[in-house]
């Protein structure tokens, strides 16, 4: 059983949008709402699968999940547009990724990767606090990426 001390980190880049910055309008409901490409890098060599999910901490009902994914292959990229793993359900009620949408303000969006020893055997559709659960001792290493984003203000007419 692993320890606070022994999950080792991860470094988590975008060749879309750095650390801190904006999210492209493409990755969010007023653009295609792909999601955008992951870099993932210093993952463990017994690393079995990866997990991602994608939270806005800022969101007024509490923290909402945008994106949750699971028994995602050891590699090094996640593909922009792509299902990687097995899906379970959003913040939205959904099995797939639906990207930013702040009804005001800037939010900060949070992708959060996680290097496992297993894969995890729970039902596609989960929750992410099933998925959350399911990874407990299993983590080896994680990372996060943080960025921002603010929706073009629509004039009143």
């Amino acid at each position: 059983m692993e320890t606070i001390q022994d999950v080792k980190t991860l470094i988590i880049t975008s060749p879309a949008f750095a650390s801190g910055e904006s999210i492209p309008v493409r990755y969010t409901c007023e653009g295609e709402n792909s999601n955008p490409p992951l870099s993932i890098k210093n993952i463990p060599s017994e690393t079995k699968s990866l997990a991602l999910i994608i939270e806005d901490p800022d969101a007024s009902s509490g923290v909402f999940a945008h994106w949750v994914v699971w028994n995602i292959r050891p590699t090094e990229t996640i593909r922009e547009n792509t299902v990687p793993g097995t899906q379970g359900k959003n913040g939205f009620n959904n099995m797939k990724y639906q990207g930013p949408c702040p009804p005001s303000g800037t939010h900060r969006y949070f992708f959060k990767v996680y290097a496992l020893d297993t894969l995890l055997n729970i039902s596609p559709g989960s929750l992410k606090t099933q998925v959350e659960t399911a990874m407990k001792d299993h983590i080896l290493a994680k990372g996060e990426l943080m960025g921002l984003y603010h929706k073009a203000q629509v004039e009143a007419k």
